[in-house]
């Protein structure tokens, strides 16, 4: 699917369609067109988006850049939370495992961030 998907990028009547509204586009679709371009399974589908984004970079190089900017930044933000999130649990897990040989009921500290919390 998104291989048929992509060729549709590639006929002139839908790239002048593209160059011509690229600002409402590029934000839309620029995370799709990175995780496509890195981690798909279809060496096709990896280099049609690669063709995609060759468009776009071309037709508003400052859009682009600041797509990308801004997919970097919410991919660390994203990274930044699963880690404090695996930290988390592994301290619930240790925590747990103190008081496991006891009958003693696990309380959790003030101080471990909430799994929900994203700052």
């Amino acid at each position: 699917m998104a291989e048929r998907a992509l060729y549709l990028w590639n006929n002139d009547h839908i790239e002048n369609l593209i160059r011509q509204n690229s600002k409402a586009i590029l934000p839309i679709i620029f995370p799709a067109l990175e995780k496509n371009g890195r981690n798909h399974w279809n060496q096709v589908v990896q280099s049609l988006t690669v063709n995609v984004r060759k468009i776009f970079a071309d037709t508003d190089p400052e859009l682009f850049e600041e797509c990308l900017r801004q997919f970097q930044e919410k991919e660390a933000k994203a990274e930044e939370f699963k880690t404090k999130q695996e930290a988390t649990w592994k301290r619930l897990e240790e925590i747990a495992a103190t008081k496991a040989a006891s009958s003693e009921a696990v309380l959790v500290p003030h101080a471990i961030p909430t799994l929900t919390s994203s700052s």
